[in-house]
């Protein structure tokens, strides 16, 4: 009887735990998927991604948080156990707030894709690959058939400057006009000499290795 009684007082507890450990776990893994390859996700429709995905998983990351953290006042009775889903929340946070996810993202990509990368900008300079867009003279579309090196459908831009091409492979295309990507710049030249930043200078300009750039406008 007493041992009945014991498991219908911890019986109401067992599940909360699981649950949150598993809520937890499941959000914080999809929270760090999604700030790590962000940019890998180019291609969908951009509002979409800025005004559906993003938001929706914030505010299922932060109820989360605010869920596990109610789990606190119950470790005097149930133990430390109800502590673990909100130290996964917790070392979650830590990790969007300090661990380069998008850094380590783009470092891939760059290494991954690079051979393919040289070879068209090779291509381009030959003028074997010529802007090909009727509505952009300074697009070329590789289609389908070519190596998957560049976001919004595998468009790539140049410039045919004097001191010789530019070529930017898009990570990501926003709202606005708003793009990220890698730049090849002709030897010795100033990627801020490229036509898209005429205007205005990249907000965001990093040297990867030689005649290669991160920049955003």
């Amino acid at each position: 009887m007493a041992e009945t009684t014991q498991e219908a007082t911890t019986a109401p507890d067992g599940p909360s735990v699981r649950s949150a450990l598993l809520a937890a776990a499941g959000i914080s893994i999809g929270t760090l998927l999604l700030a790590t390859f962000e940019l890998s996700m180019a291609d969908w429709p951009s509002g979409f991604v800025l005004l559906g995905i993003l938001p929706l998983m914030a505010l299922l990351f932060f109820g989360c948080c605010l869920w596990t953290a109610t789990l606190l006042l119950r470790i005097p009775r149930g133990g430390t156990k109800f502590a673990i889903p909100f130290l996964i929340c917790a070392a979650t946070l830590a990790l969007l707030v300090y661990a380069p996810l998008q850094k380590v993202a783009l470092q891939r990509n760059f290494h991954w894709h690079r051979a393919d990368r040289e070879r068209i900008v090779a291509r381009v300079e030959a003028g074997e690959l010529k802007p090909n867009v009727p509505y952009n003279k300074s697009m070329i579309a590789l289609g389908a058939t070519e190596p998957k090196v560049s976001a919004g459908g595998n468009d790539i831009v140049v410039d045919t400057a004097k001191d010789g091409t530019y070529v930017l492979f898009l990570t990501s295309r926003g709202l606005k006009h708003y793009f990220t990507g890698f730049l090849h710049v002709p030897p010795g030249s100033d990627p801020k000499d490229f036509f898209e930043f005429d205007d205005k200078p990249p907000s965001q300009l990093v040297h990867y290795d030689k005649n290669w750039y991160f920049v955003a406008n």
